[in-house]
C-alpha cells in the first residue's frame, strides 16, 4: 500500500503508527466480519461463490493459527486487519485480494470495535450479576444484624446490615442497566459505509447485519466510520461501576480496621507487611480504589481525543483501543475479585451491635416519639438536642437516663420512652425502601428476581 510514495515509511514512524501490538485482540471479530463480507459479496455476484469459499476456508485457518500462537504479526503491516489480509493472500493468492472489495479499513475497524464492545458489555453484566448474588447471599446470612448507619462518617441511625449491603446491590443494578444500554448503542452495523461515502457496489447490508448479529444498520456513512460514542459510553459506564466498587472498597477498608472491627477479610484477599508481621492489609480493596482513577483516566483520554475531530475518520481514532482494552481488563478483574472477597468475608456481629448501641443513636427516635405526642418536629428536635447535651454532660447515654430526667426536658415524656430500642427503631422504618425487617425481606426477594432476570 506504498505505491503512492517514493520512500518507504521511516522505522520510527512505523513504530509510532503501528497498532497490531494491541489491536490483535480484535482478530476474532475481524475474521468474523471478513467471513460475512465474503459471503455477502458472493451472494450479490460481486465475487464468485468458489472464490468466497476459498476465502472463508483460509480465514478459518488463520483463526486457528492465531489461536494456537503460530501466527506472527508484522508491525510493517500496521494493524491486525492488514496482517490477516496479507496472510490470506499468502494462502489463496490473488483471490484473497478480492475480499476488500466494497470495504474500507474505516468501516472494518468500526465493525470490529462494535462487536468487541457488544461482547464485553455482556461480560460486564454477567460479572456484575455474580457480584450482586454475592451481596445478596451476604445480606441474607446477616439479616438480623444491626449496624450504625452513618452520615458525615458520624453514627446517625441504626439500620440492618442487610439493608446497608443492598444499597450496593442497587448501585450495581444501575450499572447492569447502563451496560445494557451501551450494548444497544453498539448494536449498529457500520459495514458497508466504506471509507466515508458508502460504496458503489450492490451490497446487501441487511444480510451482513443478520450474519453478524446486529439489529440495526447505520444510517449515515460519515457518522458510521467516525462515531466512537459507543466506546465513550462503555468507558463512562465502566467508570461509574468502578466508582461504586471504590465506595464499597473504602467501607471494607474502614470496617476491617481495628478502629471499626466490623468485618474480617478472608486471608486469601489480604496481605501482610514486609516489616510488621502483625499486619493484615486490605490490599485488594485498596488496589480497586486506586485502579478506579486509572479507568477514569481512560474515559477522559477518549473524550479528549474525540472532542475536536472533523468528519470523517481521522487517525487520532486509533487511540480508542488501548484505553478501552485496559478498562475492560481492569473492570472485569475487579468485579471478579470482589465477588470472591465478599463470599469469604466474616461479619463480626457483636462489634457491629456494640457500635450501633451508641449513646445517642436513638435521638431521632426520641424526637419522633415527641412528635407522636403532638410536639412539632422542630420543637422536638430542640428538646432532644438539649437532652443529648445534658446526658453528655453527665457522662451518660440516653438509655441511662431516668424518666424523671426525661421529664425535666419535656412533660410529654412518659415511661414508655424507655422502651425505645435498636430493634424498635429499625422496625419503625416499615416503609417502602426502609430498613425494617419486613421491607428488607421484600428487597431481598426483589433482588433475587432481578438476578434471575425476571421483571419486577
Amino acid at each position: 500500500m506504498r505505491e503512492r510514495f517514493d520512500k518507504d515509511v521511516d522505522r520510527s514512524a512505523r513504530d509510532y503508527t503501528q497498532s497490531v501490538s494491541f489491536d490483535i485482540l480484535l482478530y476474532d471479530y475481524d475474521i468474523d466480519g471478513s467471513i460475512a463480507h465474503a459471503r455477502m459479496l458472493a451472494k450479490q455476484g460481486i465475487i464468485a461463490e468458489g472464490e468466497a469459499s476459498k476465502i472463508v476456508e483460509a480465514l478459518e485457518s488463520i483463526r486457528i493459527e492465531i489461536d494456537s500462537g503460530d501466527f506472527v504479526p508484522s508491525e510493517d503491516l500496521e494493524d491486525i486487519h492488514m496482517n490477516i489480509e496479507a496472510r490470506l493472500i499468502d494462502i489463496v493468492g490473488d483471490v484473497g485480494r478480492r475480499l476488500h472489495t466494497a470495504r474500507s479499513r474505516n468501516d472494518q475497524v468500526a465493525l470490529d470495535m462494535r462487536m468487541f464492545v457488544k461482547d464485553v458489555a455482556v461480560y460486564a453484566i454477567d460479572s456484575l450479576v455474580e457480584l450482586q448474588e454475592a451481596i445478596v447471599n451476604l445480606a441474607e446470612e446477616n439479616k438480623d444484624v444491626v449496624v450504625p448507619g452513618y452520615t458525615h462518617m458520624q453514627r446517625a441511625q441504626p439500620v440492618l446490615l442487610s439493608h446497608h449491603l443492598l444499597a450496593y446491590f442497587e448501585m450495581f443494578q444501575r450499572d447492569v442497566e447502563r451496560f445494557g444500554d451501551c450494548w444497544s448503542r453498539a448494536d449498529v452495523l457500520p459495514l458497508g459505509s466504506g471509507a466515508l461515502a458508502g460504496v458503489p457496489y450492490p451490497i446487501d447490508r441487511e444480510f451482513l447485519a443478520r450474519e453478524l448479529g446486529f439489529s440495526q444498520i447505520s444510517q449515515n456513512s460519515m457518522d458510521a466510520v467516525s462515531d466512537r460514542d459507543f466506546v465513550i459510553e462503555f468507558q463512562a459506564a465502566a467508570s461509574i461501576a468502578m466508582m461504586h466498587l471504590s465506595r464499597l472498597a473504602e467501607e471494607l477498608i474502614l470496617w476491617s480496621s481495628s478502629e471499626f472491627g466490623f468485618i474480617e477479610l478472608d486471608d486469601a484477599y489480604a496481605t501482610t507487611s514486609s516489616m510488621m508481621p502483625q499486619k493484615k492489609n486490605p490490599d485488594v480493596a485498596e488496589l480497586a480504589r486506586g485502579k478506579t482513577g486509572r479507568v477514569y483516566g481512560h474515559l477522559m483520554a477518549i473524550l479528549t481525543t474525540m472532542k475536536a475531530l472533523p468528519l470523517a475518520y481521522n487517525r487520532d481514532m486509533q487511540e480508542d483501543k488501548e484505553g478501552l482494552f485496559d478498562t475492560v481488563g481492569t473492570l472485569l478483574a475487579t468485579l471478579d475479585v470482589f465477588t470472591g472477597m465478599l463470599t469469604g468475608l466474616k461479619v463480626k456481629r457483636e462489634a457491629m451491635r456494640r457500635a450501633a448501641d451508641d449513646s445517642c443513636i436513638l435521638a431521632t427516635d426520641i424526637a419522633d416519639y415527641l412528635v407522636r405526642k403532638g410536639v412539632p418536629f422542630r420543637e422536638a428536635h430542640g428538646i432532644v438536642g438539649r437532652l443529648v447535651r445534658y446526658a453528655s454532660g453527665k457522662g451518660k447515654s440516653l438509655s441511662d437516663l431516668s424518666i424523671d430526667e426525661y421529664r425535666k426536658h419535656s412533660p410529654q415524656f412518659d415511661a414508655d420512652v424507655l422502651s425505645i430500642t435498636l430493634e424498635s427503631s429499625v422496625a419503625a422504618r416499615d416503609v417502602l425502601g426502609g430498613t425494617a425487617q419486613r421491607q428488607v425481606e421484600l428487597q431481598l426477594e426483589r433482588a433475587r428476581q432481578l438476578i434471575r432476570g425476571e421483571d419486577v
